[in-house]
C-alpha cells in the first residue's frame, strides 16, 4: 500500500529530518539512504520499521537540515608524513623502472589518507535512541495514510463481494429450471431409444441419479458463500489480510469455475463469466492491500 510520512526534530547539536515512502510489495523490502554518521543505527532502524510496516517496498531518507552533518563547515587535514612517504616511494619506483615523467601534486593528493575531510566538530556518535522517536513518528504517519487507503479499498472490495453474492443467488435461482430441463432432455432421449428397443429400467434410474449428481451445484454454492463470509470477516480485521484474501480469491474462483463446468446452460454461463470479471477486479485490488 502507498503511504508517506515525515518527521523532523533536534538530534544532539543538529536537526534531522526523516521521510518514509511506501508502495505495495509482497514482502518487507526496505531501502535506506542515511548520512554516513547514521550508519550505526541502520540495523535497529530496519528492524523497527519491519515491526511497524510488515509489508511493502519502504524507502527511507534521512538528512541533516541543520547541524552536525548539515551546516557545519568541514575541515580538511593533511598528513604530511604520509605525503612524503608516497612521494618518496613513487620517485624510487620511477628510478628503478627507469620511467619518464614527474610525480605531481595531484598524484600525491589522490592517495588515501593524505587528505582527510572531517566535520568541524567533536560531536559524539548518533545512537538509535537519538533518532528512534523521529523514525517512529514518520512511520506512524505512513501507517495512518495506509489505513485510510485500506478503508477505501475495503469498501471497494465489499462492493465486489456484494456483486458476487448477487450473481450466486441468480445462479441458485436458475439451477432448478436447468436441472428440470436436463431431466426432460434425458427423458426425450430415452423415449426415442425405447421406441426402437427394450431398455433396462434399473439402468435408466441409475443414469438419471448420476446425471443429477453431475449437474448439482449445491455444494459449490455453499462453499462459495462460506468463502465470501470469510473474506468479509477478514476485511473487518485490523491485521494485515492481503495474503488471506488472496487465498480466498483463489478458492472463490475455483468454485465459480466448477459451477460453470457443471452448468451446461447459456444463462448460467453468462453469469459465471461476469463473476470471473468481478473476481479478477477483486484480485487486482488485493495488490494494493496489506
Amino acid at each position: 500500500m502507498t503511504g508517506f510520512g515525515s518527521a523532523e526534530d533536534r538530534v544532539l547539536s543538529g536537526r534531522l529530518r526523516v521521510e518514509i515512502r511506501t508502495v505495495n510489495h509482497r514482502y518487507f523490502n526496505p531501502q535506506l539512504k542515511l548520512p554516513a554518521d547514521l550508519a550505526g543505527v541502520e540495523i535497529e532502524m530496519r528492524e523497527r520499521l519491519r515491526q511497524l510496516l510488515e509489508r511493502g517496498h519502504v524507502a527511507v531518507t534521512a538528512r541533516w537540515v541543520g547541524g552536525p552533518g548539515g551546516n557545519l563547515e568541514r575541515s580538511v587535514t593533511v598528513d604530511l608524513a604520509r605525503a612524503k612517504q608516497v612521494l618518496a616511494a613513487a620517485q624510487e619506483l620511477k628510478k628503478k623502472l627507469k620511467l619518464k615523467g614527474t610525480v605531481d601534486l595531484a598524484f600525491v593528493a589522490r592517495h588515501p589518507d593524505v587528505l582527510t575531510a572531517a566535520n568541524g566538530t567533536s560531536e559524539q556518535p548518533v545512537t538509535w535512541a537519538d533518532v528512534q522517536g523521529i523514525v517512529e513518528r514518520a512511520a506512524r504517519d505512513v501507517v495512518a495514510m495506509r489505513e485510510r487507503e485500506g478503508q477505501t479499498l475495503a469498501t471497494e472490495l465489499n462492493a465486489r463481494l456484494d456483486a458476487l453474492e448477487a450473481a450466486a443467488q441468480t445462479i441458485e435461482a436458475q439451477a432448478p429450471a436447468r436441472l428440470k430441463a436436463e431431466h426432460e432432455r434425458l427423458k426425450q432421449a430415452v423415449a426415442e431409444l425405447t421406441a426402437r428397443t427394450n431398455i433396462d429400467e434399473q439402468r435408466l434410474a441409475l443414469e438419471i441419479a448420476l446425471l443429477a449428481d453431475r449437474v448439482d451445484i449445491t455444494e459449490e454454492l455453499v462453499r462459495f458463500r462460506a468463502h465470501v463470509a470469510a473474506a468479509r470477516a477478514a476485511l473487518k480485521s485490523d491485521q494485515a489480510v492481503g495474503k488471506q484474501l488472496g487465498f480466498l480469491a483463489q478458492e472463490l474462483l475455483r468454485e465459480v469455475n466448477t459451477m460453470g463446468s457443471k452448468a451446461n446452460d447459456a444463462r448460467i454461463t453468462q453469469t459465471v463469466i461476469a463473476m470471473k470479471g468481478d473476481l479478477e477486479k477483486f484480485r487486482e485490488q488485493l495488490e494494493n492491500l496489506e
